[in-house]
């Protein structure tokens, strides 16, 4: 059913609700991080609730065999049912903006709209790094069983590549051989676009040659940390029940309130695949 069929209050004709749908949907991609490296699962369906995750503790590598008579299966170490919370925002379009709008024949502001859909896709990515307490759920920077390596001081040249190359090696150690990506908080992201000593290349180029899956920033990262991650299904991928969408709500005062929501969460499946770049200050979030 489309969206003027399935809100008839609303003073919005199909082309309207294609530029409001695509305002937001927009809005968020130019925000969201995790999902630039981590696999989608999904979409389920706007009504599930809850989704398994299968969880991985050990590495574990094939079995070597002449007629491979023996079976030799991929086992989980655990199985938990995750909560699928909604995460949502909510705005307002004022009537006389729309009616000014067709008086003038003016495309209407959806500035509102992209207003929530960054605040939305800012939750997500607190969500995928950093977990909620309320649902029990851990993120990238705090899951347990994961690796760790204390941060060297990142204002002499040199220090990030070399602690990105130990996370690396660590990883590695774990049976985790990429592809990796890393994110970090801002503060670090602009320290990483010093030029590296005897060279007259910035550092970020040399750690992006081990970092094939991306290197990226993140402002739900505190203090000044990071994280390294061996990508791939096998490893975490990304729940999702209901992707972004925008629905009306009601009409309050005259005016018309909608909401952003999406429904989804981080399945971790293997927390060795996870390396976090502690920061040696201890300010984490």
């Amino acid at each position: 059913m489309d969206k003027v069929t399935r809100f008839p209050e609303v003073p919005f004709n199909e082309e309207q609700w294609e530029s409001l749908e695509t305002t937001v949907i927009e809005s968020a991609r130019r925000q969201l991080v995790g999902r630039r490296f981590i696999d989608i699962y999904g979409p389920l369906g706007e009504g599930v609730q809850t989704v398994v995750n299968d969880i991985f503790e050990r590495p574990e590598t094939g079995k070597l065999s002449l007629h491979g008579e023996v079976p030799d299966l991929s086992q989980p170490t655990g199985r938990v049912n995750l909560t699928i919370p909604m995460l949502y925002k909510d705005f307002i379009l004022y009537w006389r903006d729309i009616q000014q709008s067709k008086s003038m024949d003016i495309p209407i502001d959806f500035s509102p709209a992209a207003n929530a859909a960054q605040q939305c896709a800012l939750l997500e990515d607190d969500l995928i790094f950093n977990g909620s307490d309320q649902f029990n759920l851990p993120g990238l920077m705090n899951v347990k069983g994961r690796l760790t390596h204390i941060r060297s001081d990142w204002m002499k040249s040199g220090n990030a590549f070399t602690d990105v190359v130990e996370a690396r090696n660590k990883l590695l150690s774990m049976g985790h051989s990429g592809p990796y990506a890393l994110v970090v908080s801002p503060s670090l992201y602009a320290l990483l676009h010093r030029v590296h000593e005897g060279t007259h290349v910035l550092e970020i180029e040399h750690v992006r040659e081990l970092m094939t899956d991306g290197i990226y920033q993140s402002p739900v990262i505190s203090g000044e940390a990071g994280v390294v991650v061996a990508t791939g299904r096998q490893n975490l991928d990304l729940a999702i029940a209901e992707d972004f969408d925008t629905v009306f709500l009601d009409v309050e005062n005259m005016n018309y309130l909608f909401r952003v929501y999406e429904a989804l969460v981080l399945r971790i499946k293997r927390p060795s695949a996870i390396c976090t770049l502690e920061d040696p200050e201890g300010n984490t979030k």
